[in-house]
């Protein structure tokens, strides 16, 4: 099969590669991809950010395709289901953070295009418990954004506490923001996005914001609580100044640049809180699936083809994407 591969001796790029198709063993499925979402996560891997935890491995982790075959302990999975492979892969289901429903927190945990090969090839597998049955009807190349973008930036927003018709402050306006504000204004919020991207701006207000700003401007009023996507450490004091008393900043990113040193009285004084999101749990897919499957989220989409890889991590590096990148990897079965 056709594949992209990372290798941990050339960071900054990704290779293509001839792979044999994968063999589904215990309760993996295996699923011939039809798009993957392209995630800044995978430039993190691309680049070296993340330590290495596989040589050569393939990225990608917004997958949605279509069982083809199952290992002999993957029961009530059928030829032809649409399914979603996501970022979390494999927990222990025994340790304290499990048992108590924070699998995400497990000492244990893999992950999809970082530990194992992901979506950026024609094949991928995914162990059953970990996959996601997908309804008809939704295109592949708008269906695979939610797998992390929409399901990390529901867990961001969770963590962030917003108060029900608060106010939300979202430094950073790419994939994930983009569908947590539209989940944010259906639930009666009001948002205000802090972008450097004139693009992005345009985009977060024709989705509905109040207000669109520069990436360091204050905001209109004090943020009942706010949201960093950018992986951008200086933005953790622009968003915590920007707090009212007892608000709430969350940072949604599983890299982050340096954090300058934090004044007390600006920036945390007065019960102001920060928060960091750590992957998500399964139960977080179910329920952002489920929440877009009542409200319809509009997904802006570049799409590239799939010998197009390269580039794809390359404008999503130089904020050359406005929403999300997707790429369509084989055309979806005819029903």
């Amino acid at each position: 099969m056709r594949a992209w591969v990372v290798s941990a001796q050339r960071p900054g790029t990704v290779e293509p590669a001839e792979l044999p198709v994968p063999v589904p063993s215990g309760d993996e499925l295996l699923v011939r991809v039809t798009a993957c979402g392209v995630c800044r996560t995978d430039l993190h891997v691309r680049d070296g950010d993340l330590p290495a935890h596989r040589e050569r491995v393939v990225p990608g982790h917004e997958v949605v395709g279509e069982v083809v075959a199952a290992g002999p302990d993957a029961v009530g999975w059928e030829p032809g289901t649409r399914v979603g492979v996501a970022w979390l892969r494999h927990t222990c289901g025994t340790c304290t953070y499990c048992v108590h429903g924070q699998e995400n927190l497990c000492p244990s945990s893999r992950y999809t295009g970082w530990d194992a090969d992901g979506g950026y090839a024609e094949y991928t597998t995914v162990p059953a418990p970990y996959a996601y049955r997908l309804p008809p009807g939704r295109p592949a190349e708008e269906s695979a954004p939610l797998l992390c973008a929409g399901i990390i930036g529901y867990r961001a927003l969770r963590r962030a506490e917003l108060p029900a018709g608060g106010r939300l402050g979202i430094y950073g306006f790419g994939a994930s923001a983009h569908l947590t504000a539209q989940i944010a204004l259906a639930q009666g919020a009001t948002v205000h996005v802090f972008t450097r991207s004139p693009a992005a701006q345009e985009l977060a207000l024709r989705l509905g914001a109040a207000s669109a700003a520069g990436a360091t401007d204050p905001p209109p009023r004090p943020l009942d609580a706010a949201i960093l996507f950018a992986p951008a450490g200086e933005l953790v004091p622009v968003a915590l100044e920007a707090l009212d008393s007892g608000g709430t900043l969350s940072i949604a990113g599983i890299h982050l640049s340096d954090i300058p040193a934090l004044d007390y009285q600006r920036h945390l004084f007065r019960e102001r809180t920060v928060r960091s999101v750590t992957a998500n749990t399964r139960a977080d897919g179910r329920d952002l699936l489920a929440l877009a499957a009542e409200r319809p989220l509009r997904v802006e989409a570049a799409l590239y083809d799939f010998e197009q890889a390269p580039r794809a991590l390359d404008d999503l590096a130089a904020d050359r994407v406005t929403g999300v990148a997707v790429l369509r990897v084989a055309s979806p079965p005819r029903s």
